[in-house]
């Protein structure tokens, strides 16, 4: 849910998110919606996508 927040705050979609970040769409989207953890190396490259700092993802 955070994830999301933050990616609305930076106005982007899950399309831009996974096109900077090389995520495909389905599990970027199972990501937002807390069916998976992500690993730690993926959420350093969701929040280089999105312009943020880690922290501000797992808060």
């Amino acid at each position: 849910m955070r994830i999301r927040l933050v990616r609305e705050h930076h106005n982007l979609t899950q399309l831009d998110v996974c096109a900077r970040s090389g995520i495909d769409v389905a599990s970027y989207s199972r990501i937002e919606q807390g069916h998976v953890s992500p690993l730690l190396d993926t959420l350093i490259r969701i929040s280089d996508a999105i312009g943020c700092e880690l922290a501000d993802l797992v808060r």
